[in-house]
């Protein structure tokens, strides 16, 4: 067992740092306070090549094909900087890997350089208002007329929007055959029937939306796959990306760790800095371990699926799980440890305590993900 990153990946992880450390970790507060989709570090993550990380080579990526390990090494280390710009990112990866799976040669073509190179943004639509994790619960219809198919529903919480470009978006082609009636689609801006719904205000500052289609016409040709692939498409995107939700959790728990640690080290009470309580030292402690466990996790289960392993959603699903309330946990811990400084608005042990909400329910909720690994381990045992 080498628990060693190679060279390549090491050079990558600390590339990352820099460039988060210089450029875009003195801009986090700014880029909070703007609420809005952060367009400028998108150009910074492309000229700094960091988009190419989520395209394969052939379509203007760095390597042939999309490896979990790099996007969660570089997805750790922009959340432990900045949680938007570590969205920013990612969501370029998840609108786009659907293409990646499942698209032809003349998709990729069209729709995978300009989002490697940042000239445009990616989205998926997936969630609808009555169906979350229930992807196969999904009402949005296409009916096939023609050239065209006519989509009508609406999909809510749906990051991007209004800003993306390209959305991979789902809907049932076959109403009454559950989840094998759910077929894929690539949908543009512009296209006649699709507008914006409302803009959603987090607790946390998020682009995110709703997407509204009304007999909207998608030709033929931007049918990703073939119908009724919707879910499996879907599947195949959460089962890299998931992980990389993990990488964000452990991410934005280093990040309050190291603000918890500096703290504690200047902070005098009782005649001597608090990390001499032993109730501080405990709870630093109770942190690290639990940060490395989590990173250990991810790591894991990106090198499962970068080495070809069939099935890795037990592993991408306790990523996930563990990396995500792990997150949660030390985030408080570290506020506890800054006392009322931690709770002082722009401090950044409120932006993470706002921010690290949310990774315990998109993608799949916690409840979610124990139900994934519940019934891989059943699955396991019957073998």
């Amino acid at each position: 067992m080498d628990f060693k990153l190679t060279e390549e990946q090491s050079e990558l992880q600390l590339r990352v740092r820099k460039l988060v450390q210089e450029k875009i970790a003195p801009m986090a507060n700014e880029i909070e306070e703007r609420g809005d989709y952060p367009f400028d570090m998108l150009a910074l993550l492309a000229e700094n090549g960091l988009l190419k990380l989520l395209v394969p080579e052939e379509y203007g990526g760095q390597y042939p094909q999309i490896l979990a390990l790099p996007i969660c090494l570089a997805r750790e280390e922009l959340a432990r900087g900045c949680t938007v710009t570590a969205d920013a990112f990612v969501m370029q990866g998840l609108g786009s890997y659907p293409i990646v799976g499942y698209g032809n040669h003349e998709q990729k073509s069209r729709y995978l350089p300009p989002i490697a190179n940042g000239e445009e943004i990616a989205a998926l639509g997936l969630t609808e208002p009555d169906s979350g994790s229930d992807v196969a619960g999904a009402k949005t219809t296409a009916v096939l007329e023609g050239d065209f198919y006519l989509l009508n529903g609406k999909k809510r919480f749906i990051s991007n929007a209004p800003h993306a470009h390209t959305y991979v978006t789902f809907a049932k082609t076959d109403p009454e055959a559950g989840h094998r009636g759910l077929s894929a689609f690539i949908l543009e801006k512009e296209t006649p029937g699709f507008q914006f719904g409302e803009r959603l205000e987090l607790m946390a500052p998020h682009a995110i939306g709703e997407l509204v289609y009304e007999n909207c016409r998608i030709p033929r040709q931007n049918l990703l796959g073939e119908e009724g692939e919707g879910f499996k498409i879907s599947m195949y995107n959460l089962n890299i990306y998931r992980t990389t939700v993990g990488a964000q959790g452990v991410g934005i728990a280093q990040a309050a760790f190291d603000a918890a640690f500096s703290y504690a080290q200047e902070r005098v009470t009782f005649g001597q800095s608090i990390i001499n309580h032993q109730s501080i030292g405990n709870m630093l402690a109770d942190m690290a371990t639990q940060i490395k466990a989590a990173r250990l996790l991810v790591h894991h289960a990106a090198w499962l699926r970068d080495s070809g392993v069939e099935r890795v959603a037990k592993d991408a699903s306790m990523a996930k799980l563990y990396g995500t309330e792990m997150a949660k946990r030390v985030v408080d811990m570290a506020l506890q440890i800054h006392g009322g400084n931690g709770l002082v608005r722009g401090s950044v042990t409120e932006r993470l305590y706002r921010a690290v909400r949310a990774l315990t329910i998109y993608e799949g909720s916690s409840e979610i993900q124990r139900i994934v690994i519940n019934n891989e381990i059943q699955r396991e045992a019957r073998k």
